[in-house]
């Protein structure tokens, strides 16, 4: 489906995506990679409110990258390019963040502006998706790809050839929503108005426009979640949630059942992460209000992202 470039890393590389709710990192020497690993680590709890990131998520953010740093070591990787994306550029301490990444790589965490993480998204997204389920056929163009995070949210419109000729990061996320809107358990009817409300009015202020999509792709964790529930997973499996098809009204009743649930509920779903129980309310909101304002009948689901997107960015 997308022609993937013969480049390849002469030495491993390692990309680090650190996000609002999620620190991932990925080593190999692509297109092989050697593993993928990720962190809860909530590094964007009380941002929204407070304007700076908490003495306790730092430390978990920095323990995190502590034990990408032994990887990094042990597998000789040749570059490294860490991402921070919207709890970073949100915070009034962004340096005590960058000062503690660069005492344990070496490096200074790049702060993405929101056109330069959906262009990454959109790469890792579309490269190298292979549709499971026998469907052999390239997707049709343009392609759509959501990316919802705990922070943020990139909508990226483009063909895979050119690459995405229409990107736009959203003030709206996972995390952000639940912790403005969302305290009941579960939300009450008022609270899911004002969250729905507040998707609407980003939406309504996006120059993406999702109804222009012949296809829709759909990345990060709030959505591969949302997938390994209509597929009936009794546990989360990259392998099996990875390039299947979705039909977007099966999307529509997950949604509704995992915002329906209680935390305690959703916490007993074997393929629900803990550290996305009480969030996931909020980021299923989000990819139900948009696939609204498409007009395609499934979703095809990627475990490639953006942290793909930076890997590559690294030897093409």
């Amino acid at each position: 489906m997308v022609e993937v470039r013969a480049e390849r890393a002469s030495k491993p590389v390692a990309a680090i995506d650190c996000g609002t709710n999620t620190i991932k990192l990925l080593i190999g020497k692509l297109p092989d990679v050697a593993l993928r690993e990720s962190r809860m680590v909530r590094l964007g709890q009380g941002v929204d409110r407070t304007g700076r990131l908490a003495p306790d998520a730092l430390e978990r953010a920095f323990a995190a990258i502590d034990e990408y740093a032994e990887l990094i070591a042990d597998h000789g990787v040749e570059r490294v390019r860490f991402c921070a994306t919207s709890a970073t550029r949100d915070s009034e301490n962004a340096a005590e963040f960058t000062a503690g990444v660069r005492a344990r790589l070496g490096i200074d965490p790049e702060v993405l502006s929101g056109d330069e993480e959906a262009r990454l998204a959109f790469a890792g997204a579309v490269r190298g998706l292979t549709l499971s389920g026998g469907h052999e056929e390239p997707l049709p163009e343009p392609v759509l790809v959501i990316d919802i995070g705990g922070g943020s949210t990139e909508l990226i419109l483009g063909e895979h050839a050119t690459g995405p000729p229409a990107a736009y990061s959203m003030d709206i996320g996972s995390v952000r929503l639940h912790e403005r809107l969302l305290g009941g358990d579960p939300a009450t009817p008022e609270q899911l108005s004002a969250c729905v409300a507040a998707i609407d009015a980003a939406l309504d202020d996006c120059p993406v426009d999702p109804a222009a999509a012949a296809a829709v792709i759909g990345v990060a964790g709030t959505i591969t979640t949302v997938a390994a529930g209509v597929l009936g997973l009794p546990a989360y499996d990259r392998d099996l949630i990875h390039g299947r098809v979705l039909d977007v009204d099966a999307v529509q009743r997950t949604v509704d059942d995992l915002v329906a649930a209680t935390r305690a509920e959703r916490l007993a779903l074997g393929y629900v992460h803990p550290g996305r129980v009480d969030v996931i309310d909020a980021g299923a909101l989000i990819l139900s209000r948009v696939l609204r304002r498409t007009t395609v009948a499934s979703i095809t689901v990627a475990e490639t992202d953006i942290l793909d997107g930076i890997a590559w960015s690294l030897v093409t």
